[in-house]
């Protein structure tokens, strides 16, 4: 059974000893129940990762020695900036837990005309910090070490304006071309994919204007959720690192 992984933002150094915070300290006692001499694999998100040893674990206070750092990566080789249109609740984390295991880069939520979800600032930073450690959870899981990149919540417009990438991209169930149909891109791709609902038609026209090229996936209508997973690991098979 492979060593669990356990995500630690600070600096690692071979034999250093480090104490694991609040939430890798309760999920390394309370649900995994390790002890004292198992091992486990820190990263920081910023790449490489470190194997080590629990040197003491208690209700208040897991510290952990670092025996080793390698320098692995497992990154795609496709930079993905993906917009998303924001969904409600389960819908929204099974998407960027899955686009994490698929190698996205970048993930910026969008507020689109047909967002259902209504959020206050305080509301929204809470929102943006547990989709954090959703994505955390989905590399410690997938065994990425660096962490893809949650922008801050902004307009579909706005992040429409901002976006440079040769190759843009939107899902849109009417289009007459599929993915396969495209040439291959370079190393970076924008990725627009509409929340509950889809675009709609102005957004439609605005990201047409944008020089972003609708593509399909196929017959049948996917939610949301499913759009995100289906579009990444087909770019990941057709330009990426999965085959």
């Amino acid at each position: 059974m492979p060593e669990p992984r356990i995500h630690l933002p600070v600096r690692l150094a071979v034999g250093q000893t480090v104490e694991l915070d609040e939430n890798a300290r309760r999920h390394v006692v309370q649900v995994l129940r390790l002890r004292a001499g198992d091992r486990i694999v820190l990263f920081n998100g910023e790449g490489g990762e470190c194997p080590a040893t629990i040197v003491q674990a208690g209700k208040r206070s897991v510290q952990v020695r670092i025996d080793d750092c390698t320098d692995i990566d497992r990154e795609s080789p496709l930079n993905v900036h993906l917009g998303l249109g924001i969904s409600k609740g389960e819908r929204m984390d099974f998407a960027l837990q899955k686009a994490t295991e698929l190698g996205v880069a970048q993930i910026t939520p969008l507020f689109t005309e047909r967002v259902v979800v209504r959020l206050d600032d305080k509301r929204l930073n809470k929102r943006l910090d547990h989709w954090r450690g959703v994505i955390v959870a989905a590399c410690e899981q997938s065994g990425r070490n660096r962490l893809p990149v949650l922008h801050d919540a902004v307009s579909f417009d706005d992040w429409l304006a901002a976006r440079d990438e040769a190759c843009r991209l939107f899902l849109d169930p009417l289009a007459a071309r599929s993915l396969k149909d495209l040439p291959a891109p370079g190393t970076r791709v924008a990725l627009a994919i509409g929340p509950e609902g889809g675009f709609s038609d102005r957004e439609r026209d605005r990201i047409r204007l944008r020089d972003f090229t609708g593509v399909q996936l196929g017959p049948r209508i996917l939610r949301t959720e499913t759009a995100a997973m289906a579009a990444l690991a087909a770019v990941q098979v057709l330009w990426g690192d999965m085959g």
